[in-house]
């Protein structure tokens, strides 16, 4: 029975396998065909702020009292005018008041020292907002892609005026595109300096791991650039791409709550704050561009299939 029921679907069998093969090939490898070489741009530290500790005031007093911490009137100081003038009794008294005035001038100045010491202590763990905002642009804006080449090979990514510059330049190149901007999305998240590290590096691996290969990378001022394969002839007679993908993401000291992006004026606002992050809360940066090489675009397909979080504004 089993062998007439296997006879019967013989002819069938090798069609069936093939069907299967080309499957698995086609799935197999569409992430890897899918997937465009890209730039990285960037650096920083999250390094914890040193206290600041003010320090308390020495004040001389004179009449051989010395110098005292924290200033105000002293027992050395008043008593070689006891019995001078005015009476002993009404110069008792005044002592007395000064004295006790005196004691809760420092029992103050302690208190407010002591908020002083928490707050520093509290400062080694400031709050941090670490963002992410991605910008899917149409082909045409090419010329972005020289742009951030250009940055690659020129920004000083070394220290923290330098990436704030990189910020700046970057955030005003998407800018100036405003004709081409066809996707975008964006992500925050408001946590403290001991775990913004973690936070960023989620955000810029979840970018980078999407790119078949860094083909060009400034980072902390290491700069690596690989050869790219030149494009066969044959490949030009291919579908042409559409689009081109650029990712930015900060982490800055304080607040930093990115809109909603569901249009281009919530991406210009996203833009214009990202962009105005001081060289001094600026903590880390690092931008991000696929494809990297000039000329070379993402097909309508190959942008919906590996960033399915953008949003058409």
């Amino acid at each position: 029975m089993v062998k007439q029921l296997f006879q019967r679907l013989k002819p069938f069998l090798k069609p069936l396998m093939a069907v299967v093969l080309a499957v698995v090939l086609v799935f197999g490898t569409a992430d890897g065909a899918w997937a465009a070489a890209g730039g990285r741009i960037g650096g920083g530290s999250f390094r914890a702020p040193a206290p600041r500790m003010s320090p308390t005031p020495r004040t001389y007093a004179p009449g051989g009292g010395g110098y005292y911490p924290g200033g105000g009137f002293g027992f050395p100081f008043l008593f070689p005018f006891i019995g001078i003038g005015g009476g002993f009794g009404g110069l008792f008294t005044l002592l007395i008041f000064i004295a006790i005035a005196n004691v809760v001038v420092r029992g103050l100045r302690g208190a407010v020292s002591g908020d002083d010491y928490t707050a520093a202590a509290g400062s080694s763990n400031p709050p941090v907002a670490v963002a992410k905002l991605q910008v899917g642009l149409l082909a045409d804006a090419r010329a972005l892609q020289d742009d951030l080449n250009r940055l690659a090979t020129t920004a000083d990514t070394g220290t923290s005026q330098g990436l704030a510059k990189l910020l700046q330049e970057t955030t005003l190149a998407l800018l100036r595109h405003p004709d081409y901007w066809a996707y975008a999305a964006s992500e925050d998240k408001q946590t403290r300096l001991l775990s913004a590290e973690q936070e960023f590096n989620r955000y810029t691996l979840s970018a980078r791991s999407r790119f078949s290969a860094e083909t060009l990378s400034n980072v902390n001022n290491q700069l690596t650039q690989a050869e790219i394969q030149a494009k066969l002839p044959g490949d030009a007679d291919q579908a042409p791409g559409e689009y081109i993908l650029a990712t930015v993401v900060v982490a800055t000291q304080g607040k930093l709550d990115l809109p909603n992006i569901s249009s281009s004026a919530d991406l210009r606002q996203a833009l214009n704050q990202i962009g105005a992050v001081s060289s001094e809360n600026l903590l880390a940066v690092e931008v991000l561009w696929t494809p990297q090489q000039t000329g070379d675009t993402l097909s309508s397909d190959e942008l919906i299939a590996q960033y399915p979080e953008l949003k058409l504004i």
